[in-house]
């Protein structure tokens, strides 16, 4: 297995074509990017929990269909499938209201992440929506713990969403803080670095904690990545922007795609030229991602961002 992914998944609500309507989509970051990789051509695995009624069956049908294994199949009888109205502005940026007063999302337990799962994956994958409640959050913290035990490659995006956290980015930051000594790639947005002080501390971050590549994303202005005292940037590309919902998702889905495609197993066989080409790639697929609605119907195949790659 190329990729195990951990955490929420869910159902996202958006705006369709009348007003106060909305369109069922899957989406969740960490299955976002499980679907991104596969549609990549990768061997990927979901761990999640989801409600035992007609949105959590679409969810696991969801992952059927785009070929990714689901880790946990019994479904989640203490809350229904977790939910997430998106509200959109005309330059299709995002906000969102989560249905999750609890959420299914939040009852994945510890023992539904099993060692037998990470020790047959290259890569462990989580974010910190899963980190903001238990038990999800030990279940995480226990994954890319086994992750960083077992020689892993254990990558982690920090996707702060305010009404998770009731609006706390220091208790976001504290829990980031705390699974950070595991994590071999971090991806993080402008204000996410804010919250672990600022862009100019990001390589004071690689060294307190170990890090081996922090990728500060951009939006429409590309990204930046920092590794082995080095800064690499790729520019943003032109586009009509129709929902950039999980265009983040699908940039760090191709990005450790392209890892893989050269071989990499492990933080310490990243090289420089292999870090740019990575980046460039996750920039065309997010690029091509932003272009269509819907975090998991959007994210581009392997051809697709070959076709686009200068």
């Amino acid at each position: 297995m190329d990729l195990y992914s951990v955490g929420e998944m869910l159902v996202d609500f958006l705006p369709g074509s009348e007003p106060g309507s909305y369109i069922r989509n899957a989406g969740g970051a960490p299955a976002n990017v499980a679907i991104a990789a596969a549609r990549n051509g990768l061997e990927a695995a979901m761990c999640c929990s989801v409600g035992d009624d007609d949105f959590g069956r679409y969810l696991l049908g969801t992952l059927r269909e785009n070929r990714v294994r689901c880790i946990r199949r019994e479904p989640c009888r203490e809350a229904v499938t977790t939910m997430a109205f998106v509200s959109l502005t005309e330059e299709g940026e995002r906000s969102f209201t989560f249905v999750r007063k609890p959420g299914a999302d939040m009852f994945l337990r510890e023992e539904d992440v099993r060692e037998a799962d990470i020790r047959d994956t290259v890569i462990v994958h989580a974010g910190s929506c899963s980190l903001s409640a238990s038990p999800a959050a030990e279940a995480t913290a226990k994954a890319l713990h086994l992750g960083r035990e077992m020689g892993r490659l254990v990558s982690f995006d920090v996707n702060y969403r305010d009404m998770m956290w009731n609006g706390s980015q220091e208790a976001c930051a504290a829990k980031v803080r705390e699974i950070l000594p595991d994590v071999d790639l971090l991806k993080i947005s402008e204000e996410e670095a804010d919250m672990l002080g600022g862009e100019a501390e990001l390589p004071a971050l690689m060294e307190r904690y170990g890090l081996t590549l922090v990728v500060l994303t951009l939006g429409g202005q590309g990204a930046r990545g920092y590794f082995r005292g080095r800064r690499l940037a790729v520019p943003g590309r032109r586009a009509h922007c129709a929902d950039a919902t999980g265009a983040g998702d699908a940039f760090w889905g191709g990005m450790l795609s392209q890892m893989r495609f050269r071989g990499v197993t492990q933080a310490e066989q990243l090289t420089e030229p292999l870090v740019q080409e990575a980046l460039e790639y996750g920039n065309v697929s997010g690029w091509l991602c932003v272009q269509g609605r819907g975090a998991i119907p959007s994210p581009p195949t392997r051809q697709e961002i070959e076709r686009h790659l200068v």
